[in-house]
């Protein structure tokens, strides 16, 4: 299988921004981003491509200027190549460009198996629980897809699952209007995925509907959470941690969460994507600066 890029699109760290730092140093000239090798993996290689502050003198970024420069490293970077943008350079795009940078769900995918494949043996040793987290209702069938294939190496130890979903609309209504009008619960489709746990492992997956606050935010409720964490949410849903012997991996990298897993729980570690990536930047610039 053919190794894949990820180009990675940070700001420019401050130790090393100052007010004359731009892509470009001439009006005529065209703005450049550069792009430097972070890591390599079996699977995959990371480049890293600094964003400066500005893209000339101190004239502020213009969305279509960045657009145009963001493009160029990909086009001229061989092989399979993927883009992961650190939310402050979107926000330099704007919302309407956000789409065309989100990466792969396969790139999303690999990056975490591999921060799995480096955590998952700390929490096994101490527990034989995994949670799961869903997200957006929409895209339940595209989760649990992507749970089995990162767990399946460690299915054979794990005795309890918990699944967490969301509710969707029709289902409150079916609710509102009385049991004599409801069809279910609607967890019949989430039990056709996982019928392959029981069958392959013996493992019985315990389903639970998030409970909605009176600020209709999602939270986990009263169960305790635990094991391997796998966050798939939009916003944090304040699981109840029975420990701090587990592994809480955010796959939607929402900076978010980690502020508030970091008020609730201080003794969990935070996961993601994208702080792996950031924290393979810090440690470029560290050597960069302990070399120079």
């Amino acid at each position: 299988m053919e190794q894949e890029t990820i180009l990675y699109y940070h700001p420019l760290p401050q130790s090393s921004a100052d007010n004359t730092t731009a892509a470009k140093k001439r009006w005529f000239q065209e703005a450049v981003l550069h792009t430097k090798p972070l890591t390599e993996q079996e699977e995959f290689c990371v480049l890293g491509c600094a964003v400066p502050p500005f893209f000339y003198r101190k004239k502020a970024w213009k969305a279509p200027v960045l657009f145009e420069a963001m493009e160029a490293p990909l086009h001229r970077t061989a092989g399979m190549t993927d883009a992961c943008v650190h939310p402050d350079v979107l926000q330099l795009l704007g919302p309407e460009m956000w789409e065309r940078w989100q990466p792969r769900v396969r790139t999303v995918r690999m990056l975490t198996k591999f921060l799995l494949e480096q955590q998952a043996e700390k929490a096994h040793v101490r527990t034989d629980m995994v949670t799961v987290l869903l997200g957006q209702p929409r895209e339940t069938g595209q989760q649990l897809e992507m749970v089995w294939e990162l767990l399946e190496p460690y299915l054979p130890r794990v005795n309890r699952m918990l699944i967490y979903y969301e509710e969707q609309e029709w289902q409150r209504n079916t609710e509102a209007a009385g049991p004599a009008d409801s069809e279910g619960d609607g967890t019949e489709e989430l039990q056709a995925y996982l019928e392959d746990y029981y069958y392959e492992y013996g493992l019985m997956p315990q389903l639970i509907r998030y409970k909605r606050s009176d600020s209709a935010a999602l939270r986990c409720g009263k169960e305790m959470c635990g094991g391997v964490i796998l966050d798939f949410g939009d916003g944090f849903r304040y699981p109840k941690i029975v420990s701090a012997d587990c592994v809480y991996i955010d796959i939607t990298s929402d900076g978010g969460k980690e502020r508030l897993l970091g008020r609730k729980s201080p003794a969990i570690a935070y996961i993601s994507p994208l702080k792996y990536l950031d924290t393979l930047v810090k440690n470029s610039y560290d050597r960069k600066v302990k070399m120079t």
